[in-house]
């Protein structure tokens, strides 16, 4: 498994990237499935890592936020995959957590960034300590995971996770991509978004690429004189060329791990997936990072090939989020799930001998509220083909008004088939006032099949209360 940090599917070649192309990255899509709809169930780094090893949502496996480390002895398809007789190895950013219960567990061998780990000589720490490795991150992460794998010896299966740091702030590209981007790239199609329908508690927020990228984001200053306008595109323009000179580097080494499979005579007999742990915004409504529900950063890229498996050129159009993932890999090995997984396994879908009925829609919470940098509030909702509801309740401590923010809960509602690119909010609207009420309490009895709690602030649903024939529940 390969996975890359803040890699929006809109910058890959086989979701129709306008503005990059990644051959490499595209060919194991080509050769199995590409998934259209796989989303974050909490658009931030460590939380989706945490759901994805173990397939459980954040309120249960403990990883809400970037400060709330894992607890790495809970069972994740990597321990039951080793259980079951694999070699497994984790090479790169782990980032949730350090010392004694957040290191990994389950993995016969580990070597991992320090925190965010940098680009350049960047520190690893293994069971024996930290040391630096010189060279840039996105290859020598790539030459220790296969270093692992030639070192193995019998014929006993084997998992090894190659987990990038890049395309990650702070966007060091290798200057042997330094010609590449260099034309104007074009700007998305949501740039001038006014956020007119919006809610405050998503304008309050510190991700507008005129204002809230730096210069040491940017590695220069700008040109003086700009207007607010002219500065933005400037922006812009030196962000993107990073940014995608790193995606560079990572199709690179996808094509490294493939060519390598192939010489071995491995590739059809691997399963081999490509995903980033969530989506970015990437200029879209003006904005850069990612943690809000909407499209751009909820879709995470998911691509997966096993030839002797699965035929090539599949298209995955269902919903799947990071926390199915553990459960398809076990189910594509044949291994057991732990029972505390929440996810769907989506291999019988690929195989087509489907196991259980395709999701209706999926829940999502984002728990960090109204941190120093970005200064998103916490919210969660509920996104099904055509629909999106998302409910802000503002603070993440109490009672609205208890917590940092002082501010009641506020509704968005997107209505996907009219409204793709998310610029009319009719949570209002008389028109969907029907569909706002099904969606709340579709919402509602997900968090309660989960197990999750709504925020005090948020009612039980006046759908739910008429179908259970009682006042209050």
């Amino acid at each position: 498994m390969i996975l890359t940090d803040d890699h929006a599917a809109h910058a890959i070649g086989a979701y129709g990237s306008t503005i990059t192309t990644t051959p490499r990255i595209d060919e194991i899509g080509r050769e199995g499935w590409r998934f259209d709809n796989c989303f974050a169930t909490n658009s931030l780094c460590s939380p989706s890592r945490a759901s994805i090893l173990t397939g459980t949502y954040s309120h249960v496996n403990g990883v809400t936020t970037l400060e709330t480390p894992i607890d790495a002895a809970q069972p994740t398809f990597v321990s039951q995959l080793k259980a079951a007789g694999y070699r497994t190895a984790m090479i790169g950013k782990w980032h949730m957590g350090e010392g004694e219960g957040h290191d990994p567990e389950g993995f016969d061998y580990w070597d991992v960034l320090l925190g965010q780990g940098d680009y350049w000589d960047t520190t690893f720490r293994s069971s024996e300590g930290e040391r630096t490795v010189e060279g840039y991150a996105t290859d020598r992460i790539t030459d220790l995971a296969l270093d692992w794998v030639e070192g193995l010896e019998g014929d006993d299966p084997w998992c090894v996770l190659i987990y990038h740091k890049a395309p990650h702030r702070s966007w060091e590209p290798h200057p042997r991509h330094a010609d590449r981007h260099t034309d104007p790239i074009p700007l998305p199609a949501t740039w001038d978004d006014d956020y007119a329908t919006r809610t405050a508690s998503a304008r309050r927020a510190l991700m507008r690429l005129a204002e809230n990228l730096n210069s040491e984001d940017l590695k220069q200053d700008p040109p003086a004189g700009l207007d607010y306008d002219a500065l933005a595109r400037w922006k812009y323009q030196r962000f993107m060329e990073d940014y995608l000179r790193c995606v560079d580097a990572v199709d690179e080494n996808v094509g490294r791990v493939i060519d390598w499979l192939r010489e071995r005579g491995d590739f059809d007999d691997t399963m081999l997936m490509y995903a980033s742990d969530q989506g970015f915004f990437l200029g879209d409504h003006g904005w850069f990072d990612k943690r809000f529900m909407y499209e751009e950063s909820l879709r995470m890229p998911f691509l997966v090939s096993y030839p002797a498996a699965v035929g090539p050129g599949g298209v995955h159009d269902g919903i799947v989020t990071n926390v199915d993932i553990a459960q398809t890999i076990l189910d594509a090995a044949g291994v057991p799930a732990v029972s505390r997984m929440q996810g769907r396994s989506f291999w019988g879908d690929l195989v087509g001998q489907p196991t259980s009925d395709p999701a209706v829609g999926m829940y999502y919470r984002y728990w960090e509220n109204g941190d120093v940098f970005h200064n998103a509030p916490a919210h969660y909702g509920y996104r099904t083909e055509r629909y999106k509801l998302i409910f802000f309740y503002n603070d993440g401590l109490g009672l609205a008004g208890t917590g940092p923010f002082s501010y009641p809960g506020e509704w968005e509602l997107y209505d996907l088939a009219r409204d793709p690119e998310e610029v009319r909010n009719v949570a209002d609207d008389p028109e969907y006032a029907e569909v706002r009420t099904d969606l709340e309490a579709a919402m509602w009895r997900e968090q309660h099949r989960l197990g999750d709690e709504p925020h005090p602030s948020q009612p039980v649903p006046s759908r739910v209360v008429a179908e259970s024939g009682r006042p209050g529940i």
